[in-house]
């Protein structure tokens, strides 16, 4: 994310995304950026008069944004920042994805979208990331009764 332009945020189906992201393994892929999201961008770019270029850049001790950019390091620095501030040991830029992650499954989030989301080739990274575990408790086909009952609901 550090290397976030301005042109890479566009409306795709309806809704923001940050498209042609280039991930891991050189993998493209779009990700969706909830509003609230795309807001508080809005808003930096705003306050920094940023008008084209990257999105993310420096800031002087006076408040005023210059530069052409940041770097990874720029980001860590800032995660461990307001960690440190939360009184938050040890956590990494890394971690805010997988609670990402793990956020929208609790949300009712679907493996296959959170894969997307994750650009992960493999469902089985995905599950990995949200430590899924089978339910016998409360399994997903106690939902719904025998075929017969869905057949009289589609003739109702």
């Amino acid at each position: 994310m550090s290397s976030l332009r301005k042109e890479d945020i566009q409306i795709r189906q309806g809704h923001w995304a940050i498209v042609d992201l280039v991930g891991k393994g050189r993998h493209i892929r779009t990700v969706p950026m909830p509003i609230w999201v795309k807001n508080a961008v809005d808003r930096w770019m705003m306050a920094a008069n940023i008008a084209e270029g990257r999105v993310f850049r420096a800031v002087s001790r006076h408040g005023s944004a210059w530069g052409h950019g940041i770097t990874e390091s720029v980001v860590w620095y800032a995660v461990r920042n307001c960690a440190s501030r939360l009184e938050l040991d040890h956590l990494a830029p890394h971690d805010l994805r997988r609670t990402c992650a793990k956020l929208c499954h609790v949300s009712g989030g679907e493996l296959e979208q959170i894969q997307f989301l994750l650009g992960h080739a493999s469902v089985l990274t995905t599950e990995r990331y949200l430590g899924c575990k089978q339910n016998l408790e409360k399994p997903v086909n106690d939902r719904f009764g025998p075929l017969f009952e869905w057949k009289q609901l589609e003739m109702s």
